[in-house]
């Protein structure tokens, strides 16, 4: 039987913070995964590049049961305090789009980062564990192996989420949660794309590959990005950010000229170009491939542009303003980034990440219903919960 003080379950990215933190107290820690390698969302992550944090991150970017329930981590480590690590270790960074800071080169500097901070912290890091079972008893916790068992005082689960099983991901820190008395709130696929009716396949897989601004609304919640048509569906970061928002059965409302007054275009170029057909000038706004396609469906309809009368205008405007998508699903967890719902806050201390009714028992990152928006917000949160629970375990 081996004993160590803290044994933190996922080596990602709120594990290794957390264990790094806890080293640096003194804690002897260990941390288990159940993979070949540490870190195996963050080298994927942003295209290699790792989005890992968002200079803009609030409270308010996170979805929750308990929406106050993030305000404590993220208040105590901030993106500036990641920030503050990476340049520590001299690591080249650039902002992208709306805040999202990734490396310049690779995401494997970030992991590296975090791999000399565990050695400097004298943390221990095991790969390849299968965890058979998990007891407590008399303040102590057992993780059994098919090759040993250990012991602790403090157990960290920061197994993350069901998304991208392809990368190791499990159901364990759920069930883990269960087996303690905790809820575990409803799970689904987020940051997601969203896949066609049969209908709109048969129409819309042809211009897979086509891209445009829009803004895409789906429960009172807009966001205005990139849309991209695929083979399946819908995609881009406007509809990866709307499908955490999106429940099944709803439709998600996109405006496909967000930027331009299509009837004031339309009323201009009239004026201008009477003899212009309707397509040609519309292609001048969309992409002509989308344009060619809601002709087909009889979105729109074309005509010389004299032919339009200012309530025809209207109507082309509204149908491109509003156009109204009725998602079959999504692609699920296969290709989702994160997990939506998870381990009930109700049941963790904000200021600690521990069970309230089961002590020296901490959940951390994705396994938790927190769940962030796109663009570094979802790593911010796993650093933050970290960090909190390294200053307690």
């Amino acid at each position: 039987m081996q004993q160590w003080d803290v044994i933190v379950i996922g080596a990602g990215a709120a594990g290794l913070m957390c264990a790094i933190e806890a080293g640096k107290r003194g804690r002897k820690v260990l941390v288990l995964d159940n993979g070949k390698r540490v870190g195996r969302k963050i080298l994927m992550s942003g295209g290699g590049r790792c989005n890992f944090t968002n200079i803009y991150t609030s409270h308010e970017n996170f979805l929750s049961q308990n929406k106050h329930f993030c305000k404590s981590a993220l208040s105590r480590y901030t993106q500036w305090d990641f920030i503050g690590l990476v340049q520590q270790h001299a690591i080249p960074y650039h902002e992208k789009t709306l805040g999202q800071l990734f490396c310049d080169d690779s995401a494997k500097d970030i992991v590296d980062m975090l791999l000399a901070e565990a050695k400097a912290a004298n943390v221990q890091i095991a790969l390849q564990q299968q965890i058979s079972a998990v007891s407590f008893a008399a303040g102590q916790y057992t993780i059994s192996t098919p090759e040993l068992e250990r012991q602790c005082s403090s157990l960290v689960v920061a197994s993350g989420g069901l998304s991208l099983p392809n990368l190791g991901a499990t159901p364990f820190g759920f069930q883990l949660a269960e087996q303690f008395g905790l809820t575990v709130l409803p799970l689904r696929a987020a940051l997601v794309p969203l896949t066609w009716q049969p209908s709109d396949k048969a129409v819309f897989e042809e211009i897979s590959g086509v891209s445009l601004p829009v803004t895409a609304q789906a429960n009172g919640t807009l966001f205005p990005e990139d849309m991209l048509f695929t083979h399946r569906g819908l995609s881009g970061p406007a509809i990866l950010q709307i499908s955490s928002y999106w429940q099944p059965g709803d439709e998600v409302l996109v405006n496909l000229s967000p930027e331009t007054d299509v009837a004031a275009f339309l009323a201009n170029q009239q004026q201008a170009h009477p003899e212009q057909e309707v397509k040609t000038a519309l292609s001048k706004l969309l992409p002509k491939r989308l344009v060619e396609k809601l002709l087909e469906i009889q979105i729109l309809t074309n005509q010389p542009l004299k032919a339009l009368n200012p309530k025809s205008i209207k109507q082309i405007a509204d149908s491109l303003h509003g156009y109204i998508f009725k998602p079959n699903g999504t692609e699920g967890y296969r290709t989702a980034e994160v997990t939506i719902g998870g381990v009930d806050t109700e049941g963790l201390s904000s200021k600690t990440m521990e069970a309230k009714h089961q002590p020296g028992l901490y959940f951390i990152g994705e396994v938790v219903d927190v769940t962030g928006w796109l663009g570094g917000y979802n790593f911010q949160w796993a650093w933050a919960s970290g960090w909190v629970a390294g200053q307690y375990c």
